[in-house]
Formats: structure tokens, C-alpha cells, sequence
């Protein structure tokens, strides 16, 4: 899966959507202090750019070193490249000590995670009893504004979903109800969710096919010599597609949320 990535990181970069403040300023909200983030599997540093502007540090780790080329720089955003498997002295080493970090986040990337062995870093390095740890994923857009052009990109989802890895293509669907989660409900909530939020993003119509030669599922079917986005289907979103140029791509979004405990 690494490798689909590292094709894509340029049309990952420039198309994925970006996470609603919403819900960073609510995950933002469990953490008792600001002074250091953890983002696992930031990809092109989405997710780290909105930590950036609330905590003081936010470490930023992928093992894609080609995602890692496209993140957005700042002053107090330290980005590295991880190893597969990270040890114990890899983790103290280069993400952080422990019982150092209010707060680890995961967008997106949770189900390709090796969990065992992730959840025993996050539970060293998160503060004691209350570091919490966020992990989300969004699931299929819709556009609410043309049934027509809805249509077509339900179809693209469907003729795509052979091509997406099963595990993960399960987990998703499943919008991380059942993944494993062994944390205790951050204060105000009863359990560790999922917590719904949505995410929208306007696209034009060449942003939109470069957004879904993203998928990893697209770049897949591409390799078994399976074009997707034939020349009939984009003739067909161009007679749908607004004649202003832009859709609105509504995305549901479920968020996991917990904190480590004592």
C-alpha cells in the first residue's frame, strides 16, 4: 500500500480535502494542555497543519518519505520518516519520551496500522491519566446539488470497490465501529464514539478527477489495466458537472476518540 501511495503523493497532496475545524478544536478540546501532538501516518501532513495552529510541537511521522515531500513546512511542525516496525528506543528516540504527549492522532490510516504494537507506543508516550488519542476516517461523498452527477460518482465508487484492499475496505465501510479501541471515553462522552462530523470540499471538474486518481483503489485497478475514468465516463460527468464549475462533495466523517488512563 505504501507503494500506491508514493505514485500518488503529488494527486494526494493537491486534491485529498481538509479536515473540518470543528472537529480539531472538539478532539483539541479533551486535552488538558497544548504542548505537544503526535500525527502517525500524516501522509502529506494534513491533519498536522490544523494541530500546528493549536498545539505548541506536533510531531509528524510517515513511513511514505515521498508523502513526506509534499507536507506543508512550519516552524513548529518536525516531520519524520518511520520505520515500519519502530522500537521501543526508535519511538523515544524520534517521536517522543513517555508520558510526554497530550495528544496522538491518526487520520485516516488507522486501519493499516499493525494495532498491537502501535497501541503500545501510543499508551508509553501519551501523559498519564488523561493523553488522548483521536483516530478518523471519512467515507463516500455525496453531491447533494445534482442527482445526476451523484449517480456517476456512486458508480465510480462501485466499480472501484474490488480494486480497494478487503481488510481495509471492510473497516471503512464499517466506519470504525468494531476496530479495536482499548482506551477509556474522554471526559464529556460516554463511550470512545464514533463521533460523526462531516468535511466538504468545492471541486471543479479536473480537481475532482484528480482527486480520485488519489484513491489507492484507482491506481490499483489502473495497474491491472482497468481504466476507471474512461473517456465515456468523463464525457459523461463533463454534460452533468455545474455549469459554474464547481460540485459540492459532501463527506461523513467518524471519529474514535479515548484517552490512556492510568
Amino acid at each position: 500500500m505504501a507503494d500506491l501511495y508514493r505514485k500518488l503523493a503529488k494527486e494526494y497532496s493537491s486534491a485529498r480535502p481538509t479536515y473540518p475545524e470543528e472537529m480539531i478544536q472538539f478532539i483539541a478540546s479533551k486535552t488538558p494542555a497544548h504542548d505537544l501532538a503526535w500525527d502517525a501516518g500524516t501522509g502529506t501532513g494534513q491533519a498536522a497543519q490544523s494541530l500546528a495552529g493549536i498545539y505548541k510541537n506536533v510531531i509528524a511521522s510517515d513511513k511514505s518519505p515521498k508523502l513526506l515531500e509534499f507536507a506543508v513546512k512550519l516552524p513548529n511542525v518536525r516531520y519524520y520518516c518511520n520505520p515500519l516496525e519502530m522500537s521501543i528506543a526508535d519511538v523515544e528516540q524520534n517521536i517522543a519520551a513517555e508520558s510526554s504527549v497530550d495528544l496522538v492522532t491518526i487520520a485516516t490510516a488507522l486501519h493499516w496500522f499493525d494495532l498491537p504494537s502501535f497501541y503500545q507506543h501510543v499508551k508509553r508516550v501519551l501523559k498519564k491519566p488523561n493523553g488522548v488519542i483521536a483516530a478518523w476516517t471519512y467515507t463516500k461523498a455525496e453531491i447533494h446539488s445534482s442527482a445526476t452527477v451523484n449517480a456517476l460518482l456512486q458508480k465510480i465508487y462501485l466499480d472501484l470497490d474490488p480494486y480497494f484492499e478487503s481488510e481495509a475496505r471492510l473497516v471503512l465501510n464499517d466506519r470504525y465501529r468494531t476496530i479495536d479501541f482499548p482506551f477509556q471515553p474522554v471526559d464529556g462522552l460516554e463511550d470512545t464514539g464514533p463521533v460523526e462530523f462531516k468535511m466538504e470540499k468545492a471541486m471543479g471538474l479536473d480537481e475532482f478527477f484528480t482527486f480520485v486518481k488519489s484513491w489507492s483503489g484507482y491506481q490499483t485497478a489502473k495497474d491491472k489495466g482497468v481504466e476507471i475514468l474512461s473517456d465515456d465516463v468523463v464525457q459523461e460527468f463533463k454534460h452533468a458537472w455545474s455549469e459554474d464549475g464547481k460540485e459540492l462533495l459532501t463527506f461523513p466523517i467518524n471519529l474514535r476518540i479515548g484517552k490512556v488512563g492510568s
